[in-house]
């Protein structure tokens, strides 16, 4: 009878125990006859230890233990290897040699050589590395999917790809005792071929000031949206830090910047959701049609959520590292502290906002919560590293005061780049005004000029 053990392995673990054993033609064997060869060569033996089968995440540097409840390790990822890793030999395409060291190189990832004219389908997907090295295309936004499409750790090694890069070639069906399709070999890496030497590194970029502004006032009647860009304007690179609570607009504020980056032309859009309900990612995924989500909802163990904002980050990196302009939507980073029992996975995400010299941004526009499980940590955290600040109150919403925003408490850095010298001078003196007021006088102080203009070009243009 076939050892308990070997049956739970993969098929590519089991390659490679059965290579260690000196198995001969040990790819054409059927999985039980691979399995019973393994076991008559000693590799089945009871001393022999299995492989780890749960991700250990690395410390953080905090105390306090990770996630709700101790919940801190992630799952184990539940997808079948398509095949082994192995890269012995060379492969025949077509009555072709081709150098399985080369990048791009195909891949044996099967039991034994492929058919040379076995179908294929091209596809394109944002790559996850995992742990254990090999990885999957996210074919559908940037969480897993039964059509994520695996690739091997050699493709990875040899095309030098990064978590977050979009990869595209062909890929095959899956064989026997596979549940995903599999890369056949690397044909582009966002959209260029791929390289090996010289690609830029996003944290080696220098940084520069943020000077595209993105236009917020597109509906006329968004009156939070419209108070947003007369009193702290969004641009590409910045990092726009929200303050708010459950019940002060937050989600409506977020999505009305979604529609500001999807109005623009050329901006890549990630809305990253943590711990969010399951109704919520629907209505998003209505609102933003044109975005990639990276939604953990809350069914999801804490680890997983955290393994998702890291993927998100990481796919942001790449397109801004490459010359693209991408913006990071996210709610919040109160839970994101929370699900990471520490605030070092907020600090990494929410720093990464910045404008690149030469091209390229990466805009982050997040929140934070008041009264949540993190105690604050978040808001401590990334206090004072933003360039956008806008605060929003709960208590003006529930009394019925819109927009619920706290005009004396929003503010932004290098406005003299984004705006011209006159509307610089009327919107100091449209704070000039809100300020003396209380936070229900300036709101409604607020509404009135702007319900009453069709534009805040024009709102500005009429200030006494």
């Amino acid at each position: 009878m076939a050892d308990t053990r070997l049956a739970d392995r993969h098929l590519a673990e089991l390659h490679e125990l059965a290579a260690e054993a000196g198995v001969e033609g040990y790819r054409k064997l059927g999985r039980d006859d691979l399995i019973r060869a393994i076991e008559d060569a000693g590799d089945g033996a009871p001393s022999q230890e299995p492989k780890p089968k749960r991700e250990e995440r690395p410390e953080r540097g905090r105390g306090r233990p990770r996630g709700r409840g101790g919940r801190g390790r992630g799952r184990r990822e539940r997808e079948r290897l398509p095949s082994s890793d192995d890269d012995e030999g060379e492969v025949v395409v077509e009555g072709a040699v081709v150098d399985d060291e080369a990048p791009g190189a195909l891949e044996v990832d099967a039991d034994g050589p492929r058919d040379a004219d076995e179908p294929t389908e091209e596809v394109s997907g944002t790559l996850d590395i995992l742990p254990q090295r090999y990885g999957f295309l996210r074919m559908r936004g940037l969480e897993s999917d039964p059509a994520d499409v695996y690739i091997s750790a050699s493709q990875i090694r040899r095309c030098e790809l990064r978590p977050g890069d979009e990869v595209a070639g062909p890929a095959r069906e899956p064989g026997r005792g596979e549940r995903h399709r599999a890369l056949v070999h690397v044909d582009s890496v966002n959209g260029t071929e791929p390289q090996t030497a010289e690609r830029p590194d996003f944290d080696s970029l220098p940084p520069i000031p943020p000077e595209r502004r993105i236009p917020l006032d597109i509906d006329r009647a968004d009156v939070l949206a419209r108070s947003i860009d007369l009193l702290a304007p969004l641009a590409l690179g910045q990092r726009m830090l929200v303050r708010a609570a459950p019940r002060s607009g937050r989600t409506t504020l977020l999505r009305s910047i979604a529609a500001g980056f999807e109005a623009a032309e050329g901006i890549e859009l990630i809305v990253l959701l943590i711990d969010e309900r399951p109704e919520e990612a629907t209505a998003w995924r209505q609102a933003s049609p044109g975005a990639r989500f990276a939604i953990a909802t809350a069914e999801m163990p804490p680890a997983d959520q955290v393994r998702l904002a890291e993927m998100a980050l990481q796919r942001a990196r790449r397109a801004a590292e490459t010359g693209g302009d991408v913006a990071l939507v996210v709610d919040s980073l109160s839970r994101l502290a929370y699900a990471d029992g520490g605030v070092d996975a907020v600090k990494l995400l929410f720093g990464s906002g910045r404008n690149l010299a030469g091209g390229g941004s990466l805009t982050v526009v997040a929140t934070t919560l008041a009264d949540t499980d993190d105690e604050g940590e978040a808001d401590r955290a990334v206090a004072t590293t933003e360039s956008a600040l806008v605060t929003l109150d709960p208590d003006l919403a529930v009394d019925g005061v819109h927009p619920a925003i706290v005009a004396g408490e929003c503010r932004i850095s290098n406005e003299d780049e984004l705006r011209e010298p006159d509307e610089l001078a009327a919107v100091r003196k449209l704070r000039a005004a809100l300020r003396d007021l209380e936070p229900a006088e300036a709101a409604a102080y607020l509404r009135e000029r702007i319900e009453g203009t069709p534009s805040n070009a024009e709102l500005l243009s009429g200030l006494d």
